[in-house]
């Protein structure tokens, strides 16, 4: 037996290297995705347009759900079906979980301690720990419940002071949820609803998301982005900078105030943050506190208030479902007591709703950009590393082969037996992501645009404004990270009590 030991260990040795030659060589075997041919330099830069949503869904009609294209120096892989998109998410989501940030990002650093744009590090580990604590869970939300409740309370008194004059959807929406993430994290409102200042920080933070979505030459060829041929850098500098020195004085005036006054008997988020920064071995700087409330700022106002825009539209655009929704909303209501959220249960055409507007219009339309940290396969295709992945939710949404009349807003395809909700399970309806990645303030932003979207269709009769029939309504779109109507929504709201 003693004998026989080398010539074993040498024969283990070598089937392991015969075992690895060989998975080497099929995964080089392995072809890339199918693709758009590229043109030199540019690649297929040309062909993603103004809206690459619409421009990426149309090229994968052609080449199929797992699409590759070259962007300029930048690899990238397209998902565009359910069953790729849950390879992507779930079954290969430790290796295609790395972000692929853009150069407006990169260049102010913020991605650096930043939950939305850092890979799955320690850091990250630890605020997604950290938000998911103290921010998010149902014991948290239930517990500002009657926060919401008061802010919704007064977007209704602000609009029934309208007077008859036209409501900007987006713009009052926005502020409400701007004035409620800031009264949670910290004490204050951050917008009068009559103020113009509203708008200002609108433009600000839509400016921010543009300038992060729309194709930018600096990300596409590195060697450019000193130039900053687009300008991108420079305005992102400066919507980025204008919400850091608000929230540096912030911060600033708490520690302050905290020290003079010691610590409040109702602390909010910042003063559950500053505390645990406080404590020894404590891994969370004031960086990250600002970065965490920035971003709180910019995707919890500006998603919540597209979609509440959008599900206006498609109900003034379908006089007959707006109705509908507004006899159950009564029946099951009335007009005694203003809507709660345990309410929403009782509503199931309303919820359909609000399903079929996620659908049609998810608030990111290619989510945000994954990047391949270890080689790896999709569907039998090869994705190098380092790839830039994009999951085309906006495509999946639209796919015949899933959704009958796909293009066509049925509420009631949600209401059968049928089974599916957009919490990350159904991979044919992902408007929030999936896996490790799926939005982190999924839960509050459903609530929030639950309640407005229900007490605004309990509380008024809506019209369009100036005249406009509801089948002209223009539905163009405006593309960043978010996906938001190009021309903003206005309509008359008529007390129903």
């Amino acid at each position: 037996m003693d004998a026989l030991t080398p010539y074993l260990l040498w024969s283990a040795f070598f089937a392991a290297l015969t075992i690895l030659f060989l998975r080497r060589r099929s995964s080089k075997d392995l072809p890339l995705p199918p693709g758009p041919r590229p043109l030199p330099v540019l690649g297929n830069l040309l062909e993603l347009g103004q809206n690459p949503h619409r421009s990426l869904a149309r090229l994968a009609r052609i080449h199929g759900p797992v699409m590759s294209l070259k962007i300029g120096s930048i690899h990238t892989i397209v998902i565009s079906s359910p069953s790729s998109a849950k390879e992507v998410l779930k079954t290969k989501e430790h290796s295609i979980s790395g972000r692929q940030v853009p150069d407006v990002v990169q260049s102010l650093r913020h991605h650096e301690v930043s939950m939305v744009w850092s890979s799955p590090n320690q850091s990250w580990r630890y605020l997604r720990t950290l938000v998911k604590t103290h921010l998010f869970n149902t014991r948290s939300l239930d517990a500002t419940q009657p926060l919401r409740q008061r802010k919704i309370h007064e977007l209704v008194a602000y609009i029934r002071g309208k007077n008859g004059e036209a409501v900007h959807i987006a713009l009052a929406a926005f502020s409400t949820v701007l004035n409620l993430i800031s009264t949670t994290f910290l004490s204050i409102d951050m917008i009068d609803l009559k103020s113009e200042s509203a708008q200002e920080l609108k433009d600000l933070i839509w400016g921010i998301m543009e300038e992060a979505g729309k194709p930018n030459l600096s990300d596409f060829f590195p060697f450019l982005a000193p130039m900053d041929l687009q300008g991108r850098r420079r305005r992102s500098a400066v919507y980025y900078n204008k919400l850091y020195d608000f929230l540096d004085k912030m911060v600033e005036n708490r520690l302050t105030t905290t020290a003079e006054e010691g610590r409040r008997t109702n602390p909010d988020i910042l003063d559950v943050l500053l505390q645990l920064s406080q404590e020894d071995n404590s891994k969370l700087s004031r960086r990250m506190i600002k970065c965490l409330l920035l971003d709180s700022f910019v995707a919890g106002s500006e998603t919540t208030s597209t979609t509440l825009e959008w599900a206006m539209a498609e109900l003034l655009r379908r006089p007959e479902l707006l109705k509908k929704a507004r006899e159950e909303i009564t029946s099951v209501i009335g007009f005694e007591r203003e809507i709660e959220e345990s309410d929403i249960s009782k509503l199931p055409f309303f919820q359909a709703v609000l399903n079929e507007t996620l659908r049609l219009h998810p608030p990111a339309p290619l989510l945000l950009p994954h990047k391949v940290d270890v080689r790896t396969e999709i569907n039998g295709y090869l994705v190098p590393k380092n790839s830039q992945v994009l999951v085309n939710v906006w495509a999946i949404s639209r796919d015949e082969r899933v959704w009958e009349n796909p293009n066509c807003f049925v509420p009631e395809r949600f209401m059968g037996e049928r089974e599916i909700d957009f919490r990350g399970q159904h991979f044919e309806f992902i408007p929030f992501g999936s896996g490790r990645r799926i939005c982190p303030g999924l839960s509050f932003g459903v609530r929030m645009v639950q309640l407005m979207l229900a007490s605004l269709i309990q509380s008024f009769e809506w019209s369009l404004a100036d005249g406009i029939l509801p089948e002209n309504l223009d539905l163009k779109e405006k593309f960043g990270i978010t996906l938001s109507l190009a021309s903003p929504l206005k309509a008359l709201a008529t007390p129903a009590r």
